[in-house]
C-alpha cells in the first residue's frame, strides 16, 4: 500500500523509520507525521510502533505544521518554541 503526498512523491510502510528508532532525526519524525496524516498508518499503531505517546506525536504534528520540518530539529528548540 502506498499514499500519495501533497508534494507528489509516494510513501509505502517501507519509507517508514525503522521500528527500533532510537536517534529521531527530524526527516524520521516528519515521515511518521505525514504517514499518519495521509492514513498510511494510524496514530495508535505509529504510537504503538514506535513508543511514542499521543502528545509527544501531537508535538512533532504542530511544530511540522507551524515551521515546517525545520521545526522537528532538537538543535532550534529554542528559536522555534519561544514564548
Amino acid at each position: 500500500m502506498s499514499v500519495k503526498l501533497p508534494d507528489g512523491t509516494r510513501l509505502t510502510r517501507s519509507d517508514l523509520p525503522p521500528r527500533n528508532t532510537k536517534r529521531w532525526v527530524a526527516r524520521r519524525k516528519a515521515t511518521v507525521v505525514l504517514a499518519v496524516n495521509a492514513g498510511l498508518v494510524s496514530l495508535e499503531e505509529a504510537c504503538r510502533m514506535y513508543d511514542l505517546t499521543e502528545e509527544e506525536f501531537a508535538s512533532w504534528e504542530a511544530a511540522m505544521l507551524k515551521h515546517g520540518r525545520g521545526g522537528l530539529r532538537v538543535t532550534h528548540l529554542k528559536k522555534y518554541r519561544q514564548p
